[in-house]
């Protein structure tokens, strides 16, 4: 793949530039400057949410409801702001300093966790880090689909995703290697998490440019702002995104379920935990690109549902009562091949089904019906664990999404066939 260092979009080229060879795709560097933040931002997040459930479970001595409840907290409080910052980041037309905002408040829990000492501040803490999250993923995202073209909008995401992942794999990395050094080293966990937060926050407000999605004059002021469509967020083709996403959202449990049912039936010890999520996150990053560019050939709505496919096979091997380390290794295949097909792939398809006036919001919409409804099945799960044990739990969430996908894919059905660079306009 050819990354380019030009901050201009490619479809803003001139038209005399030399033809791409077949199978090359441009990626604006605007796009990769914002994987690196996202890099060292989830390095900063993963080495904390690493080691979580066991600080929870283990330190703290809660139970698992208390961990489903702090868990739907980490997957769904983000909520609370997504849509509302998608929509200052279309109505500003200033995206990256509405991500700033979200950067910097995250950055800011970090220095929480060091005084964090009980359930409530750990609460406290992750909210304030879930609240900053939800403020910049939309804008963020909104910044990816400026600098990129509706053909490789799909590779632009994957690229993103790639490097946000090789973050998310060295931040529970991190962890265990900190953790096997001092094996109470909890804290000297935090104060790294806390460096890379800030390292992320200082290159997005110093490097990536603010990219602007209206046309300037040459007096440098914005063309007039359209009036808002919320019909495009709200009607068509974006309502059964909506849709789709909710339905599969209330069975994507948390991963440190899945991962504390791995752990549970292994005899590996705690200062492994964390290498879970490394492994899930090294085949995420693998797959972020290929399964990005999949989806610009074959479409992002088929990719997206069948995606989940993967869940359901990670949620089929952690049941099975086999305590081998290669049925282990083909659960986090399974669910980092999961998240690679679905989250880049996602917000690619709420940019193709919404306008150009309207992707922030758009895209914040699809990830907040899914950061509520995982809230809610991560808290449920946690109940329903507590109530019939940990395999009979899972059997449950995986027969449910049995039925779940083939459900979301007669929701998508308009979407699953349709070429992936069709404007909104002729989606509806």
């Amino acid at each position: 793949m050819y990354i380019s260092l030009s901050n201009t979009p490619p479809s803003a080229k001139g038209t005399d530039a030399a033809p791409r060879r077949r199978g090359i795709r441009t990626v604006s560097s605007t796009v990769v400057v914002l994987g690196v933040v996202s890099l060292l931002t989830d390095i900063s997040s993963e080495s904390v949410a690493a080691i979580l459930p066991l600080y929870i479970t283990g330190v703290l001595g809660l139970s698992t409801i208390a961990f489903g409840f702090l868990d739907g907290l980490h997957q769904g409080v983000s909520a609370v702001v997504r849509i509302g910052s998608g929509y200052v980041s279309d109505r500003t037309d200033r995206p990256k300093w509405v991500a700033f905002s979200g950067y910097a408040l995250a950055a800011a829990a970090r220095v929480g966790l060091l005084f964090a000492t009980g359930f409530s501040a750990v609460v406290a803490v992750v909210t304030a880090d879930r609240i900053g999250k939800g403020i910049r993923t939309a804008p963020r995202d909104a910044l990816i689909t400026a600098s990129s073209t509706a053909e490789n909008l799909g590779t632009s995401f994957g690229v993103h995703r790639m490097l946000d992942n090789i973050g998310a794999a060295v931040g529970p990395l991190l962890a265990f290697v900190i953790l096997l050094l001092v094996p109470d080293g909890y804290r000297i966990v935090f104060v790294a998490s806390l460096a890379f937060a800030l390292i992320g926050v200082v290159i997005l407000g110093l490097v990536v440019p603010d990219v602007r999605r209206r046309a300037r004059s040459r007096t440098g002021s914005a063309a007039p702002r359209r009036r808002f469509d919320w019909k495009t967020v709200t009607a068509g083709p974006m309502r059964r995104v909506l849709a789709a996403a909710g339905i599969l959202g209330l069975l994507t449990i948390g991963d440190g379920f899945v991962y504390l049912v791995l752990y549970s039936r292994s005899e590996f010890g705690a200062q492994w935990f964390p290498l879970m999520y490394v492994g899930t996150n090294l085949v995420f990053l693998a797959l972020a690109i290929p399964l990005g560019r999949l989806s610009d050939r074959v479409g992002r709505a088929r990719v997206y549902v069948w995606g989940h496919l993967a869940l359901l096979a990670a949620y089929v091997m952690a049941t099975l009562p086999v305590a081998d380390i290669a049925a282990t290794v083909l659960c986090l295949i399974f669910l980092g091949a999961f998240y690679a097909a679905t989250d880049g792939v996602l917000a690619a398809l709420a940019a193709q089904v919404t306008t150009a006036d309207t992707h922030g919001t758009g895209i914040a919409a699809a990830q907040t019906v899914v950061a509520v409804t995982r809230l809610i099945s991560a808290t449920a799960f946690g109940v329903l664990w507590y109530a019939i044990g940990r395999e009979p739990a899972m059997l449950v969430v995986a027969a449910a999404l049995v039925l779940a996908v083939p459900a979301a894919a007669v929701v998508l059905r308009p979407l699953l066939s349709r070429a992936p660079t069709l404007s909104n306009e002729e989606l509806t």
